[in-house]
């Protein structure tokens, strides 16, 4: 029988299958990953392509913790600037958060308003979160029939006033709501009752840091955790900073409590006692702690306390960031460069590749359900990047493209470099030639009972919200 040709072939002398770098040739056809052959195999195409020598062959990465802000607040951030700066990083599906758009996503007529932004728009694939709120208790299954990813809550004051967040008792509401529906809470975790209140602090980043202490996260994460082990619940714990917090979600995860956890690049990258006064584009809630603290996030994600590792995503225009770290936004844009800021960090620790991939990848994809992307292998969406390991460069601001050119990463020295994106067996980004086609989809929350999952796209009319800078989360 004749074979028909693929239409694409790629094939690298370090392909990431399996866990591992292995010579392969990709198949993709349809959009998807069909066949992982030996790389000289013999397969018509109508297209082969070989990756250049040194440069190695990865699925795209997935990267849940994106606030995109539009609408409402567009000019912080939008679905087309977003979703560029995600493909020229390798990232290939994003996942967005529930707020700091207007409106919030915290009910179907607002995800139909989020859902039209974007439609049409996105450079690469954009599931969304749902909110959970005060005004939204016990209606939570109904957003979820539209086919959000699950729950976002704040156990704090978002900085938001249409978000606002979850008094204990709200919270355990939440979490045994999401339980009877089988959906997915993600929170974040810091006890307003030892945060300390402020207003101006001024230049010195250890004025900002007191005010946050390690607590606060491990007295709202403890809540988290009891919560879920009443209840049976799925929850997940944003953005971790505080290390400390670490045994508390080992001894539960070994208790048998369904509890997933991530950490941030930036939480990996930077320390407090380096960072400028005045400096607050690092500033971010929970905050960036000293090094030792670094050291054990590191070490939480070798023993795989630690399931992933996401941007936070979260810009804002330049005025917002004043130079005093109590009025401050508090949000790091980081979304183009947190995969190549951990690998240089990585690097600096004699650790692998392949021991960092997984964060990026199968971590994040496995959290909500999309095992059909971060892994090359037969039936996975032909999401692909291709990356050089041992590219060195400095980050310039100005070359990011997310909309503005603010960033804890600028003047970065940075390992590695992500030269081609692939969607769907397409080339739609190159380091040299930046953004070529924007083809991304808009993604339903995946069926669990469906072997294959079917993704909407969605359409709506585009209603715009008014800009209302605060200065607090993230």
């Amino acid at each position: 029988m004749t074979r028909l040709p693929a239409d694409l072939v790629l094939r690298a002398h370090r392909t990431w299958v399996d866990g591992a770098f292995r010579p392969a040739a990709v198949v993709v056809r349809d959009g998807l990953v069909t066949e992982v052959l030996p790389v000289d195999a013999d397969v018509p195409a109508v297209a082969d392509r070989t990756v250049p020598a040194g440069q190695v062959l990865l699925p795209g990465l997935v990267d849940t913790h994106v606030h995109v802000n539009e609408p409402g607040r567009t000019e912080w951030e939008g679905f087309a600037s977003a979703t560029r700066a995600a493909a020229l990083g390798g990232v290939t599906t994003i996942v967005d958060m529930p707020l700091n758009s207007i409106p919030a996503t915290v009910d179907a007529e607002a995800l139909a308003v989020k859902r039209a932004s974007a439609d049409g728009r996105v450079a690469v694939d954009v599931g969304f979160w749902g909110g959970a709120v005060p005004a939204n208790a016990g209606a939570l299954a109904d957003l979820h029939d539209e086919g959000v990813f699950g729950f976002k809550c704040f156990t704090a004051p978002s900085g938001v006033d249409e978000f606002p967040h979850l008094d204990p008792g709200q919270l355990q509401a939440a979490i045994a709501e999401v339980a009877a529906i089988d959906a997915l809470l993600i929170v974040h975790a810091e006890d307003p009752a030892h945060l300390v209140a402020h207003d101006a602090l001024g230049g010195r980043y250890e004025d900002f840091l007191a005010t946050r202490p390690p607590v606060a996260e491990r007295s709202a994460i403890g809540q988290v955790v009891d919560g879920a082990r009443a209840t049976g619940a799925r929850v997940h714990v944003l953005h971790l900073s505080d290390a400390g917090a670490l045994s508390m979600i080992r001894a539960a995860k070994d208790d048998g409590v369904r509890i997933t956890v991530e950490t941030c690049p930036h939480y990996l990258s930077f320390e407090a006692g380096s960072i400028p006064d005045g400096a607050t584009e690092y500033k971010c809630c929970p905050p960036i702690r000293d090094d030792a603290n670094r050291d054990a996030l590191w070490a939480g994600l070798l023993d795989g306390t630690i399931d992933c590792v996401v941007s936070d995503h979260s810009p804002s225009t330049a005025d917002l960031k004043t130079d005093d770290w109590g009025l401050a936004w508090g949000g790091i844009a980081g979304l183009q460069v947190g995969f190549r800021a951990v690998w240089t960090e990585a690097v600096r620790r004699g650790i692998a590749l392949e021991t960092v991939l997984p964060w990026f990848t199968t971590g994040p994809a496995d959290l909500v359900g999309l095992d059909d992307r971060g892994r090359i292998a037969p039936g996975a969406v032909a999401h692909l990047a291709v990356f050089d390991p041992d590219a060195l460069s400095v980050v310039d601001v100005a070359g990011l493209a997310h909309r503005n050119r603010v960033s804890a990463f600028a003047g970065l020295e940075a390992r590695g470099r992500v030269t081609e994106t692939w969607l769907r067996g397409e080339l739609v980004a190159t380091a040299d030639g930046g953004v070529t086609a924007v083809q991304g989809r808009l993604l339903d929350r995946p069926a669990r009972v469906a072997p294959q999952h079917a993704r909407n796209e969605r359409s709506g009319s585009l209603l715009t919200g008014t800009t209302d800078a605060r200065t607090d989360l993230s």
